[in-house]
């Protein structure tokens, strides 16, 4: 007779279900709803970078008024993820984010009525103050309704709505321009954004305040006990040189990615020659490679550590691969065949997908749990204004140069002076605990 007898693997799957059923599982409902949401919040800011080239000949802009129109964008970016987190605080997620998706879809349907360049930068800016409270505001309701063996799961969850977006868009916006006109590509998002509003005023609420939710299920999301995190000001962070070490490698890198996300259109149609109808295989190449970098460099360190490596050492190998993975794209302006271009570019966006990945891996490594979110935030500004300066550059480079190599030389060597400077400030990685701050 076995003592140790294999458990049945049935009687525990058919138990784990009955235990669902029994508590509920309609925070998977809210879940769903902040998944969509995400997923449109991409949409909606990859439209103008994907109809850039068709409406520079349209309205008439030229490469330095473009720089401009997506700093706009950047600058107000910038600004509610200043703000927008407190206000959400006050006013609670149900209002706060209700306004924020209103902000963002009239602004996104308001693309359709602009006729100059000038007209397309306020309209990028109000989009870009809409966009900024989705993640404030997805963050929080998660916490409001998941307890916290949950929250990492359903945070991934609707974070993957990102990555959907950012592979739908390039699929659905040159359709819709071609068949419908590129007016309807900005006003369509929009409507999407009001269907979904719809079902978040019907459903969401705090979960004390929603009859629908069990008596069980309300237990459950409220089973953690709870635990007073007071607010850690801004100025005390900018003391230590880890807030230092997450600031610099969001400000040098994260500026890159939106270089990618709104100039690549136009990269792909200037220098290769793809007409609008063209654009959609490469584009859904590159965001599934991106999806598969985040995949992986997540897994890779995670699978060091298992290892016996010491995080220092495993993120930072992590970070120096991803780094080193960028280098090809500094000679694909010597590369003819369009496809290789588009595997180096892959490869660059999944290499900022795992770097990503790591360098926001190293706030929890170096910060209790009470001051991550806001050294996160700070982190979040840092390559904010990034954004905004490389906008502005691009725009100007392209106005007087035509050409993009300087800016893939940006893209290709922006990682490893960035991975120096992380090296230089923190060689260790060395943890605070709360009685340092």
């Amino acid at each position: 007779m076995n003592p140790f007898p294999v458990p049945d693997k049935t009687a525990t799957a058919s138990t784990a279900n009955i235990f669902a059923q029994r508590i509920g599982r309609y925070r998977w409902k809210i879940c769903a709803l902040l998944f969509f949401a995400t997923t449109i919040n991409y949409v909606d800011r990859q439209v103008l970078g994907i109809l850039a080239p068709y409406l520079q000949k349209i309205i008439g802009w030229n490469e330095a008024q473009y720089g401009y129109i997506v700093t706009a964008f950047q600058a107000a970016y910038a600004l509610g993820l200043l703000v927008s987190g407190g206000i959400i605080d006050r006013v609670g997620t149900r209002l706060g984010y209700s306004v924020s998706v209103v902000i963002w879809s009239l602004s996104s349907m308001a693309h359709s009525l602009v006729y100059t360049p000038f007209g397309f930068g306020v309209v990028r800016f109000f989009l870009g103050l809409g966009e900024s409270g989705n993640f404030p505001s997805a963050i929080k309701t998660v916490s409001e309704w998941f307890p916290k063996k949950e929250r990492a799961t359903a945070i991934g969850i609707f974070n993957s709505g990102s990555n959907i977006g950012a592979v739908i868009a390039p699929i659905a916006v040159p359709w819709i321009a071609l068949h419908l006109g590129w007016r309807w590509a900005f006003l369509l998002t929009g409507i999407a954004d009001f269907v979904w509003l719809g079902f978040w005023l019907a459903t969401d609420r705090r979960p004390e305040k929603q009859p629908r939710l069990s008596k069980e299920e309300l237990a459950y999301i409220r089973s953690d006990t709870p635990v007073a995190a007071a607010k850690i000001p801004w100025a005390r962070l900018f003391r230590h040189r880890q807030t230092w070490t997450f600031a610099i490698g969001k400000f040098m890198t994260d500026p890159i990615w939106w270089f990618y996300l709104f100039w690549l259109p136009k990269y792909l149609s200037q220098s290769r020659g793809l007409s609008l109808a063209d654009l959609a295989a490469p584009l859904v190449v590159i965001y599934l490679s991106a999806d598969v970098g985040s995949l992986a460099g997540g897994w890779l360190s995670s699978f060091l550590l298992a290892k016996g490596w010491n995080h220092n050492r495993a993120r930072k190998t992590v970070l120096f691969l991803c780094a080193c993975c960028m280098l090809p794209i500094l000679f694909i302006s010597s590369i003819q065949n369009l496809w290789v271009v588009v595997g180096l570019i892959g490869l660059a966006t999944g290499a900022h997908q795992g770097w990503s990945a790591n360098l926001y891996a190293i706030v929890s490594d170096m910060f209790p749990e009470r001051a991550v979110a806001s050294v996160v935030g700070i982190g979040g500004m840092a390559g904010a204004v990034g954004g905004m300066l490389i906008a502005s550059a691009a725009g100007l480079i392209l106005q007087f140069t035509h050409h993009y190599y300087s800016l893939f030389l940006i893209a290709g060597s922006a990682y490893l002076a960035a991975f120096a400077l992380i090296q230089l400030i923190s060689p260790k990685l060395q943890p605070l605990h709360s009685g340092d701050i």
